[in-house]
């Protein structure tokens, strides 16, 4: 089946394939927002809270190509290929969502709380990559050349929907009145029932994913992606032979990604602290500053900025599809997100901090969108899942990188936290210059 003969998806088909990525988002929102807070919470050295960060990529850079490579070869009647994935890793990350606030409350010792802090944040990644990847799955499974740009712009829309209320919801359970300050060592309520509260709407949606998404059966999709469905001579299918066998664009996107994901990286790192120094005069390098009543209202301003960031992502997605050639936008993208960060080193009131990181939102939709819809125009259907796998680790190896080095850049900076987000945008900068080594075959 040629690209002019597959047809268009409507609207809500579109809407539907990523709608459950709403709650997923949720879930992932409010690890990015409160994870560095729950562990200065817990008792964590500021110079070693990228190191709680390597947790997350390592499991996702794991966890994404296994999901991939094994869904390309499922089929579960009434279920599909990836919604079986989807299914399981949101069961255990609403188990999980319920127990890592709780860290603090246990009476453990400062190092148990942390080591279980960090066990538990082990699975909720686990569990949030393994829901996460499918539904970049099913748009690339199910929709057409024409339409992947928008189909992952609306996709980049429903993510920072999901980011807004993730972020936003401890601020608004401290507005309802729920106490915003907790014992020495405890997670206040305010992030806790935040949590609950996600867990509770990640199940629905994805329910509702389950009941609205059909996959197309194995020989329908084999056709529309235009190849055989029982070859006489299997292919080898390992990651080392596909990694080979990738398009440069797989390697190229991959370059721009590794600055991206390292500058966001230091974002969830490092805003909270820098917020509370820049704006609240609280002296991060003081140990139990995570006591005072500025740094937990920081750590709530901290969504708010962050519900801006997605505010601006939401508006910048519908944006993005407009522009006919995608190199451009993801160029003008990237460079507007670096302004953000660096213009964040000179303002010192707390409202005027939305407008660099609603420019940090142009860098963040596109991230989230871009990427995915130039790579999977280059690649057939036959290993979509275990591409997109593979191609996560364009995602989590720049973190992991980042929160290795994150403890002796702040170092080198000072051990000024806002002097991160100068380095987030410098990465970013880098990020848009490499942009230029991509060609696109399929739109230009």
């Amino acid at each position: 089946m040629t690209n002019t003969t597959k047809p268009n998806l409507s609207f809500w088909r579109i809407w539907n394939l990523s709608f459950g990525f709403f709650g997923v988002q949720i879930a992932y929102a409010l690890q990015s927002a409160n994870i560095s807070r729950i562990f200065t919470t817990l008792g964590a050295d500021p110079h070693n809270l990228s190191f709680f960060w390597i947790l997350p990529p390592l499991m996702g850079i794991i966890v994404q190509p296994i999901v991939g490579h094994y869904s390309d070869k499922t089929w579960i009647p009434k279920l599909g290929r990836r919604i079986p994935y989807l299914l399981l890793g949101a069961l255990v990350a609403i188990v999980v969502m319920s127990l890592l606030p709780n860290a603090g409350s246990f009476h453990f010792s400062v190092s148990g709380a942390l080591v279980f802090g960090l066990v538990a944040l082990m699975f909720l990644d686990t569990s949030i990559n393994m829901a996460m990847q499918p539904f970049k799955m099913l748009v690339g499974d199910m929709v057409n050349e024409k339409q992947k740009t928008f189909a992952y712009s609306v996709q980049s829309f429903l993510v920072n929907a999901g980011s807004i209320i993730g972020f936003l919801f401890p601020f608004i359970f401290t507005w309802w009145g729920i106490s915003n300050t907790a014992p020495d060592g405890t997670v206040p309520n305010s992030v806790i029932y935040s949590f609950y509260a996600g867990a509770a709407i990640l199940i629905l949606c994805v329910l509702y994913t389950v009941w609205k998404v059909r996959e197309m059966p194995p020989h329908e999709y084999a056709t529309f992606h235009g190849f055989e469905e029982n070859p006489p001579v299997k292919e080898k299918t390992d990651f080392i032979t596909l990694l080979k066998k990738a398009p440069t664009v797989f390697w190229t996107v991959g370059l721009v990604q590794f600055f991206c994901w390292a500058a966001f990286l230091f974002m969830w790192t490092y805003t909270n602290g820098a917020i509370a120094e820049n704006v609240w005069g609280v002296d991060t390098a003081v140990k139990g500053h995570a006591e005072l009543k500025e740094y937990q209202e920081a750590g709530n301003w901290v969504g708010i900025l962050f519900a801006v960031q997605a505010v601006g992502a939401v508006l910048w997605a519908w944006i993005i599809p407009l522009f006919k050639r995608q190199k451009p936008i993801y160029i003008l993208s990237l460079a507007l997100g670096a302004i953000g960060f660096i213009s964040a080193m000179f303002i010192h009131d707390k409202f005027m901090l939305f407008v660099p990181y609603a420019l940090i939102g142009c860098a963040w939709a596109a991230t989230l969108s871009l990427p995915f819809a130039i790579l999977t125009n280059s690649l057939s259907g036959k290993n979509m899942g275990a591409y997109l796998g593979l191609f996560n680790g364009t995602i989590c190896l720049p973190q992991i990188c980042a929160a290795l080095l994150g403890g002796v850049i702040l170092s080198l900076v000072g051990g000024h936290q806002i002097n991160m987000l100068v380095a987030a945008g410098v990465s970013l900068l880098l990020g848009a210059v490499a942009v230029l080594f991509i060609k696109i075959k399929t739109k230009e």
